[in-house]
């Protein structure tokens, strides 16, 4: 069995540092990739890790595959809460240090993380999107950190964006996973507008897209759009976003969010909060500067 300690030794220092250009682009475009700035010694560890969720799948975890044949489309959240390898990644890790840099944020309390593994020949697609209209959150110091475990193509659902998207000035209404008709009724209540079929009008925008390795990482505004393509090759797909909550960031009991969840928040504490405060406390700890 693998020692779990294993991790205390990994390097917390970025592999280089962020530059100021790909802190304007992040602004600017509402998505950005880092080249080679999380130390490779975490993939491994990271890799062993994946593989203990998928074995032992959360109460949250989703199955996608709709066609019978298909590869698995695997996706679980809060995976910090119950595995001390992933609550040191997010923790411990540079991806803290990559978020406060990014969005100029003098603290850091951490969100929730999210798994996604499209293993080989998943048709399934991720849908585009708004990470935003999932969360009961206002503000503009919000950041999702996408890391692969292997290497990511457009082929293999690597993430791709609508360049400045999050400067629309709107909050789409949540889009359906899957397919489920479980949360039609939940994200119905948000009241929001629908989102434009991005796929079938591609050409309208300018998409951004890169392929990845081990060891990149992509940022991504809560407010950008974003998609990932199903699994069409031989490799796997192993990503994890980590979600971080800078200065500006506050509680917002609107509908329509995953607090309305059942599958979701029965793994985790009862959320507190009254609107306008910031998240805080054991479920949404304080992780930089760090401890």
């Amino acid at each position: 069995m693998r020692n779990m300690n294993m991790y205390k030794s990994l390097p917390n220092k970025l592999a280089r540092d962020i530059t100021a250009e790909e802190i304007s682009a992040y602004e600017e475009d509402g998505a950005v990739v880092l080249r080679g700035v999380l130390p490779l010694e975490w993939i491994e560890e990271m890799r062993v890790a994946v593989q203990d969720i998928l074995d032992n799948p959360g109460k949250a975890s989703n199955d996608y595959q709709t066609k019978e044949g298909d590869g698995r489309f695997y996706n679980d959240f809060f995976l910090w809460w119950r595995n001390p390898v992933f609550k040191a990644f997010m923790k411990d890790s540079p991806m803290a240090e990559i978020a406060a840099q990014v969005m100029k944020s003098k603290t850091l309390n951490f969100f929730y993380d999210q798994l996604l593994v499209k293993e080989p020949h998943s048709s399934e697609p991720t849908p585009w999107h708004q990470d935003q209209s999932y969360w009961p959150l206002t503000g503009e110091q919000i950041i999702s950190v996408w890391t692969p475990f292997d290497a990511a193509t457009e082929a293999s659902g690597v993430l791709s964006y609508v360049k400045g998207s999050h400067k629309w000035g709107k909050i789409f209404a949540p889009t359906i996973f899957g397919n489920n008709p479980a949360y039609v009724e939940i994200y119905k209540k948000a009241g929001l507008e629908t989102l434009p079929d991005i796929e079938a009008q591609r050409g309208k925008y300018e998409i951004l897209c890169w392929d990845m390795d081990a060891g990149d990482v992509l940022l991504h505004h809560p407010k950008t759009l974003h998609y990932a393509a199903g699994n069409k090759t031989e490799n796997r797909r192993r990503g994890l976003a980590l979600r971080y909550l800078g200065d500006d960031a506050r509680f917002d009991n609107r509908p329509g969010t995953f607090l309305e969840n059942n599958k979701v928040m029965s793994t985790i504490p009862e959320i507190k909060f009254e609107t306008g405060e910031p998240l805080s406390g054991d479920l949404f700890p304080r992780v930089w500067p760090r401890l």
